[in-house]
């Protein structure tokens, strides 16, 4: 799961993931801010140019990656006043454990003695899938994946078990002044 922030952040994670290797992270998930079709754009040319970058190297086998972009509240907009943030924040915090726990499309599931096929999931046997790492560099939505991603394995969620980890890498977006997060 990648983080994307407007601007420069974006610019830096996807700078930080230009040899990265299709093979290995087979399905690539981008969390974006309401109103950041810059970053959403950008994710889309990047798949395109890795897809293209893997396809003519010789010797790498590329297996079909495929990747999905979620669109979350903001966390806080720019300008905002301090004292309304706790509300943006918690629908923010709700959309995160959405995206954190996706509904699984891999496999099937055992109920009752009974075999569902994937997208034919009883209610009861609804299950999720997490991710297995998740990679942020500074914008405020990012903090908060982060929360939901803790708290979610605190809670010790069956599946949660060696999910989540987590690579935060501190932006140099920010020149003149430190970020809150």
């Amino acid at each position: 799961m990648i983080v994307l922030g407007s601007g420069g952040h974006t610019s830096e994670m996807l700078s930080l993931l230009r040899n990265l290797d299709p093979n290995l992270y087979t399905h690539r998930s981008y969390i974006v801010s309401s109103g950041d079709h810059f970053s959403a754009s950008k994710a889309v040319d990047f798949e395109g140019a890795l897809q293209a970058k893997w396809t003519h190297t010789p010797g790498n086998a590329l297996v079909t990656p495929t990747y999905d972009i979620s669109t979350i509240p903001r966390a806080r907009r720019i300008h905002q006043p301090l004292w309304t943030a706790p509300v943006s924040s918690l629908c923010c915090l709700i959309a995160c454990f959405n995206c954190l726990r996706a509904p699984s499309t891999q496999g099937s599931l055992r109920s009752n003695n009974k075999h569902y096929q994937t997208g034919t999931l009883a209610p009861k046997t609804l299950r999720y899938t997490y991710p297995d790492l998740i990679i942020a560099n500074g914008p405020a939505t990012a903090v908060l994946v982060i929360a939901a991603s803790v708290l979610l394995r605190f809670l010790n969620l069956r599946g949660t078990k060696g999910k989540f980890r987590t690579i935060y890498v501190e932006s140099w977006a920010r020149v003149n002044t430190l970020s809150l997060s």
